[in-house]
């Protein structure tokens, strides 16, 4: 448990697999939590487990009434290709709430290609793909508001039923080698660890680098995984004969390593999982 209060109510737009692991973390501690998601079937499941599920998306408008009693705020929800939906959809709305903290999870995109260089919140901007150019600049479109927020530059998120061991078990994992390539991720617990600490003691107008402690080469993580199951690895093939679709194209085409040391250090946050090891470990042992 941590320091914080209980009695308040969290509304996330995009009640995804992040947001989720948040709000019933929260919710274990006395929080309301409501939200939105894109479909009927989805928002009735929610709700069976105690969340007040709201459809909305390009074509199903959002009553502002469900934002009422609203004390937190986490934004989930991608930008598209006009900018944030819900800056556009509800900027004026929010400004008006009694908001005690607002999250924008964004991603480590937004610094771009370095090479495999380390970046932290200080270093520039840059993006050098069309989906964090698009990041950068729903980042911006939150800032310009008067709202207590905080941004989360998430690296590459894993998790229950999303990781290494999933796909190897399915017989999709592929052990793509591109020289000098290396990624930083992030388990979806240690995310929920971060938002959380950041509500207990908020910093508006801080950017966070959500991230574990060991940038590495994919490959490697496919490696391990195998290990940990006993199967033989997938055969190595060449970056340049991979074969990606665009999406896969847009992550290699960034390599750099990721300072986690604000979380560590002005948030007191100790990870869970501080490498991809520990934390796939944990997954299979459940």
């Amino acid at each position: 448990m941590s320091d914080i209060s209980p009695a308040r109510r969290l509304f996330c737009f995009g009640l995804g697999f992040s947001a989720l692991t948040l709000a019933h973390r929260l919710r274990a501690e006395g929080f309301a939590v409501a939200g939105t998601c894109r479909s009927e079937e989805k928002a009735a499941r929610l709700r069976d487990q105690g969340i007040e599920a709201h459809v909305y998306g390009p074509d199903a408008p959002l009553d502002p009434a469900a934002l009422e009693g609203a004390t937190h705020l986490l934004l989930s929800i991608p930008p598209d290709d006009r900018g944030d939906p819900v800056a556009r959809d509800f900027g004026n709305t929010l400004q008006g709430l009694p908001l005690q903290w607002v999250g924008y999870l964004s991603t480590t995109g937004v610094y771009g290609d370095r090479g495999g260089d380390w970046v932290d919140e200080a270093s520039p901007l840059a993006p050098s793909t069309a989906r964090g150019r698009r990041r950068l600049e729903a980042e911006e479109q939150w800032a310009a508001l008067d709202l207590p927020l905080h941004i989360f530059r998430l690296a590459g998120i894993y998790g229950p039923a999303r990781n290494q061991l999933v796909t190897l078990r399915e017989g999709t994992a592929r052990r793509i080698v591109k020289p000098g390539q290396v990624f930083s991720r992030i388990h979806v617990e240690d995310i929920a660890n971060v938002l959380l600490a950041s509500i207990a003691h908020p910093a508006p107008g801080t950017a966070y680098n959500v991230c574990d402690n060991e940038p590495a080469p994919p490959q490697d993580v496919i490696v391990y995984a195998a290990g940990l199951l006993g199967l033989t690895p997938p055969p190595e093939i060449p970056f340049e004969e991979a074969e990606l679709s665009p999406m896969a194209k847009s992550f290699y085409a960034e390599s750099k390593r990721v300072s986690n040391k604000r979380i560590r250090e002005t948030l007191g946050v100790t990870l869970r999982y501080p490498t991809y090891r520990e934390g796939l470990k944990a997954l299979l042992d459940q």
